[in-house]
């Protein structure tokens, strides 16, 4: 394993195979037909993974990060004049209600304790106490902590109350099942390069058709107006600006190979039995997780510092890095902790791999946990 081939044990960017690295190999016009043909196929395939379709939704790429696709989600969505229920429990539910702030959408937090999940009848009283509130935001898998959120029960609430259900599921998209139609969420938002294990550099936004074609002029930003971007790819299938054409040629391969893996619940196997593994490892040196067992998703977990006076993370992340393996910092606010992922294009084998890493950093280190 040479310096750059270091293995990402993180929420993402990700590692990624190297037919989807290779894929990047080509350079295509933005109106060229070719291109144009990966971004319908694309679009529709990723309506499928959702268990939707044409007309009644649309799958609008956008270029950038997740976040500019949150922002260009919530931005355009919510009216002008609009209210917003945001609900927060942990550090990616609070990046929605900055977005919120930050581009002048009245909101109204409702903010929960982050090991626990969002509070189906406090959202809904919050609801009920307020009419205004029009749209509901909320993360699908609190990526600070790997909790996931009963996206179920809050549909159905919002759905029954008359309220658009929007949700931030960059990190559960690609690994956990979520049919949009059936589940009815109204606005979806993921990224190329999370579960879906491409590269980074494209947004994805899965929405009720008719919801975008209605948020015409709507928009805080011209270049994040999902309304505008739907009515350019019907006009004529491009981008409105210039496209990332190698992330979405990434992105096809790694459709590909999603479908190769058995789809969405193939996926998400691998990914559990990664979790696995980590927390068996894990455990066994003498580290706790932030979340009880019944809380753990397969995407991310967060571990507690140690309070070994000879402890020092700085120190063990570095030492990973050295050895060929990237962790994440903490993002819990009220817990010391930093978080190892479980996705990308790794195998229990490369968890073992880590965990016996982890163990001769903590040798050398001269941490004793257990």
């Amino acid at each position: 394993m040479t310096h750059a081939d270091k293995l990402l044990f993180t929420p993402g960017p990700l590692t990624t195979s190297s037919t989807v690295k290779q894929a990047m190999l080509r350079d295509l016009g933005s109106r060229d037909a070719e291109f144009l043909a990966v971004v319908s196929s694309l679009r529709a395939r990723l309506l499928e993974l959702a268990a939707v379709a044409e007309p009644e939704y649309s799958a609008i790429p956008i270029q950038g990060s997740g976040t500019y696709g949150v922002e260009a989600a919530l931005g355009t969505v919510v009216p002008r004049g609009g209210k917003l229920l945001v609900l927060c429990n942990g550090a990616y539910g609070d990046r929605l209600a900055t977005i919120a702030r930050t581009i002048g959408i009245a909101h109204t937090r409702l903010a929960f304790p982050e090991d626990q999940p969002v509070d189906c009848a406090a959202a809904a009283a919050a609801l009920d106490a307020d009419p205004e509130l029009g749209h509901v935001a909320v993360v699908h898998c609190e990526t600070s902590t790997g909790l996931l959120n009963p996206i179920a029960e809050l549909a159905q609430l919002t759905g029954s109350r008359g309220r658009a259900l929007i949700v931030d599921a960059m990190s559960s998209f690609g690994a956990l099942p979520l049919a949009l139609g059936r589940l009815g969420i109204d606005v979806l938002i993921t990224s190329a390069n999370k579960c879906l294990e491409g590269i980074p550099g494209c947004a994805l936004v899965l929405a009720r058709r008719a919801l975008i074609e209605a948020a015409a002029g709507n928009a805080r930003s011209l270049s994040l107006d999902l309304s505008a971007q739907l009515r350019g790819l019907d006009k004529d299938g491009q981008f409105r600006f210039t496209p990332p054409t190698h992330v979405l040629l990434a992105l096809v391969q790694a459709l590909d190979e999603l479908d190769a893996e058995g789809g969405i619940r193939g996926r998400g196997l691998r990914y559990s039995a990664n979790q696995r593994t980590l927390l068996a490892g894990m455990q066994q040196l003498g580290f706790r997780t932030y979340l009880p067992a019944t809380r753990l998703s397969p995407i991310i977990t967060s571990f507690l510092m140690p309070t070994h006076p000879r402890w020092s993370f700085p120190q063990f992340y570095r030492e990973l890095a050295t050895r060929g393996f990237v962790i994440y910092p903490g993002k819990v606010s009220q817990a010391d902790c930093f978080r190892i992922g479980t996705i990308g294009r790794i195998q229990p084998e490369e968890i073992e791999i880590l965990l016996a890493a982890i163990a001769e950093v903590l040798a050398d280190m001269g941490v004793q946990l257990t």
